[in-house]
């Protein structure tokens, strides 16, 4: 087993790695005590997160933490620059939060919370995970996941015990719906194995490079995804950093806060939206503001 520490001093910002991990970004992690989300108020915890990748075709673990002033990781390969990326660790918060607008909601968000970054997750686990996400507790959207891995996907031994990698796209198309729905999918099953099947044959995922709603119209050419899922993919495994997901909790905080960017209809409130967030880094404000609101910031804020 491979083990190493990155120094959180040496980062262009703070960091926060349960914040980044418990915002609604990812159901690609896991708290190794099973309580994610259990004490979502708090930030800078010490608690082990584990996740897997692929190098080189290779599956492998890893096992990180926050604790005394870095982050340490322990897995079956080099983890470093790959937790570089997946976490963001290079991304300037400060910078990025130049870019958002003079507003007490956002300042109070973005206060609460230094060091939420983005999550950089991989594309297929991504896709796959949010379309399961629909109309569903993240507890149980996490089980779906485990399932999934466990059901479809490689083992890999690590610290004395026995993982899954996420699956393939090939090795999640080989399943069937009523494998899937066996794994308690439900609906979502046939929308789960025919995205699959849709990547497998060449349907781009990766859409990079395209115009942002340009590459969101491409996503939602997979089975069970629509504009708020395509945004999440794209924000949370694409880089594009202006998505705005527009879920019931966004839609509520234009309500209340930004009643001026409805406009009715998904693309128009988008592009509003943006506009109001700082543009370029929107989604980053608009992680902030969903996590502060979410945990209560709004009553904080009212009083």
């Amino acid at each position: 087993m491979e083990q190493g520490r990155i120094e959180l001093s040496s980062l262009p910002s703070a960091f926060d790695l349960q914040s980044t991990l418990e915002s609604g970004q990812s159901y690609l992690w896991w708290r190794e005590d099973g309580e994610d989300y259990a004490d979502e108020t708090q930030h800078g915890g010490s608690k082990w997160y584990l996740t897997t990748t692929r190098v080189s075709d290779e599956p492998a673990v890893i096992r990180a933490r926050q604790h005394d002033g870095g982050l340490e990781w322990q897995s079956t390969i080099d983890a470093e620059p790959i937790l570089s990326r997946r976490l963001r660790l290079d991304d300037d918060l400060d910078a990025i939060r130049s870019t958002a607008p003079d507003d007490e909601l956002i300042e109070r968000a973005y206060d609460s919370y230094p060091g939420l970054r983005l999550v950089n997750d991989p594309p297929f686990g991504t896709l796959i995970s949010f379309i399961c996400s629909a109309q569903m507790r993240v507890s149980r959207i996490q089980e779906m996941q485990q399932s999934i891995r466990t059901e479809f996907g490689t083992p890999v031994s690590f610290d004395g015990s026995t993982y899954h990698a996420y699956p393939t796209p090939e090795q999640l198309a080989a399943g069937t719906e009523a494998e899937l729905r066996d794994l308690s999918l439900g609906y979502r099953a046939p929308y789960v194995q025919r995205s699959a099947e849709l990547v497998t044959d060449g349907t781009p995922l990766d859409v990079r490079g395209n115009p942002y709603e340009e590459a969101r119209e491409a996503l939602t050419e997979f089975v069970g995804v629509g504009d708020k899922v395509a945004d999440c993919i794209l924000l949370f495994s694409l880089n594009y950093l202006e998505a705005v997901p527009l879920d019931t909790w966004i839609r509520q905080t234009i309500e209340e806060y930004f009643p001026k960017c409805d406009r009715g209809n998904y693309t128009e409130t988008s592009r509003a939206i943006r506009d109001a967030l700082g543009g370029e880094y929107a989604g980053y404000t608009q992680t902030y503001v969903f996590h502060f609101l979410r945990n209560g910031g709004g009553d904080e804020l009212s009083g």
